[in-house]
């Protein structure tokens, strides 16, 4: 589904109806995960933070606390300009439930086509795709309170846990998270990640690397807590 997005559509009525499904399915349709809940399960008595590249909403929809949240990469639940011609953000259940109801032979009615408030310019996607990515007053609230928590714990004992996390954006979570470690003798970073559980030779003896589905591993945890 995420390389759907880079799909050519000829007209936006077919590129709406995909995305309305997109978004669907991945931001308002979404089924109790019992992963994102072992996490919870794990943190809820602590003082704990999320930084995440998921756009789906899911840590806020299992009971995390709003406030120790921070979405760098956006949130499938919002759109924006296309050529960022202002510093908003707007809710789209309701435009997506309509293109979804309304959709008929791969395409939405014309119009549904959501366009600019202010210029007029289509409006996007708010994924950190390309140069236009806003960051509203919100994310920047959020960037705040993680700098702020990251700042306060600088020298503290601390568990910098890693979910997952490629190297498709490695600059946001992987290398910050090691260079803490490397930076605060007290830390400790522990990485959970089927086929990709590394780490530096600097930071090995503060490491735990597991190599297994995050799943099975919250889960064992829960049960021993």
């Amino acid at each position: 589904m995420y390389s759907g997005g880079f799909y050519p559509f000829e007209k936006p009525e077919e590129y709406w109806a995909w995305w309305s499904r997109q978004i669907y399915y991945n931001r308002y349709d979404l089924p109790p995960n019992d992963l994102f809940h072992s996490l919870l399960e794990l943190v809820k008595n602590k003082d704990y933070f999320v930084l995440t590249t998921n756009a789906d909403h899911l840590f806020q929809l299992s009971g995390f606390d709003k406030k120790r949240l921070f979405y760098t990469q956006g949130d499938y639940g919002l759109w924006q300009c296309s050529r960022a011609c202002h510093n908003r953000t707007y809710d789209n259940e309701e435009s997506v439930r309509k293109m979804l109801a309304e959709q008929k032979d791969m395409k939405i009615p014309a119009n549904l086509l959501p366009y600019c408030p202010v210029c007029g310019m289509p409006i996007a996607m708010n994924l950190r795709c390309d140069s236009y990515f806003v960051e509203d007053d919100g994310w920047h609230a959020a960037a705040e309170r993680y700098e702020d928590f990251i700042r306060e714990h600088k020298d503290a004992h601390i568990l910098l846990l890693k979910l997952g996390v490629g190297y498709n954006t490695p600059a946001i979570i992987k290398y910050p998270f090691w260079k803490m470690t490397i930076e605060n003798k007290n830390c400790t970073y522990v990485c959970i990640n089927q086929g990709e559980a590394v780490c530096p030779e600097e930071i090995k003896n503060q490491s735990v690397c597991i190599n297994d589905s995050i799943s099975t591993v919250l889960s064992l945890l829960c049960r021993k807590i």
